[in-house]
């Protein structure tokens, strides 16, 4: 995998050169960053820790959590530092490692949430199959699933982009290492490489959100003639998954459904499905859900119970 070219540097831009508008970002950022970290972790621990969170939905949240952290540790940090110092360099090998963990982490949420919309479909449509269609090994193995899909999906995107020739300019005008940005900078015709991406990522994400819009309308066809009661009951568990599809879906298709035409647009939009998805994840989760509130209530009990018992 290696590279013919002469760039071994690349200057990320950012989302401003403004010194003003850098302070700003800093602290911004830094927040929407830590209340991720938090507000992430905080779920994996409760729902680790709880006996009554055993069930395939909350597996899959915890794990949902779990790549919000890794996904968003992959540009926040780097860019955080950047603001802080005034400048944002980043070498070639790291601009790299950069792009495939992005798409790896990133492609993996994709799965994730498809796997959790296929949960709740089985919930309320097949519940007397329930048991043995989301038993522990199915779920094993749909996680697993997500995670090979997201390597073969974010190794791909490294392998049309590793192998360009880069002979300068060396400036990136993002935020992060992506695929567009850098096809940009490519000293070659970069129009196959460009459709291959498009192919590669735009289809996955396009094809999961028609999977999940189908499965939303299938649960409610499905709930025709059920009381109120079960209406609530199946949009209270659903309801939370419908935004987070629809706040990080939205932008993501419409940054990788397409060549890009316009890197300063696609930078600004990248920060809702990069940054601020994660951070409202665990928000989204825990505002509209009673039970995963009780055992953060119980969680939280315990723990200072035990500290005051220490005392």
């Amino acid at each position: 995998m290696e590279n013919t070219s002469s760039v071994r540097e690349f200057i990320l831009l950012g989302l401003s050169e403004n010194q003003g508008a850098q302070k700003i970002y800093f602290v911004l950022f830094l927040a929407f960053y830590l209340i991720t970290v938090a507000g992430n972790l905080l779920i994996v621990v409760t729902v680790i820790s709880s006996r009554r969170l055993n069930s395939p939905m909350y597996f899959f949240l915890c794990c949902l959590s779990f790549v919000d952290i890794c996904y968003s540790s992959t540009t926040a940090p780097k860019m955080i530092a950047g603001l802080l110092v005034g400048t944002q360099s980043i070498s070639f090998a790291g601009c790299m490692a950069q792009l495939f963990g992005f798409h790896l982490f990133g492609c993996a949420e994709v799965f994730l949430l498809t796997a959790m919309a296929y949960d709740r479909y089985v919930a309320i449509c097949r519940p007397l199959h329930y048991a043995s269609l989301m038993s522990g090994r199915a779920c094993g193995r749909m996680v697993l699933g997500s995670w090979l899909g997201a390597f073969c999906h974010s190794t791909l995107q490294l392998l049309l982009t590793v192998r360009l020739p880069f002979c300068g300019p060396d400036r990136i005008d993002h935020y992060f290492c992506d695929v567009h940005p850098l096809l940009c900078l490519a000293c070659a015709d970069t129009r196959l490489a460009g459709a291959a991406v498009v192919v590669n990522g735009g289809l996955i994400t396009l094809t999961a959100f028609l999977i999940l819009v189908s499965s939303y309308v299938v649960i409610l066809v499905s709930l025709k003639g059920r009381t109120a009661a079960g209406w609530h009951k199946a949009l209270s568990t659903c309801g939370s998954h419908i935004t987070v599809v629809i706040l990080f879906f939205g932008p993501c298709t419409f940054v990788y459904i397409r060549p890009s035409s316009n890197l300063a647009e696609d930078k600004d939009v990248a920060v809702f499905y990069a940054i601020i998805t994660p951070m409202l994840n665990p928000l989204i989760y825990t505002l509209r859900n009673e039970e995963v509130k009780s055992a953060m209530r119980k969680l939280w009990s315990r723990k200072v119970g035990s500290e005051k018992g220490k005392v």
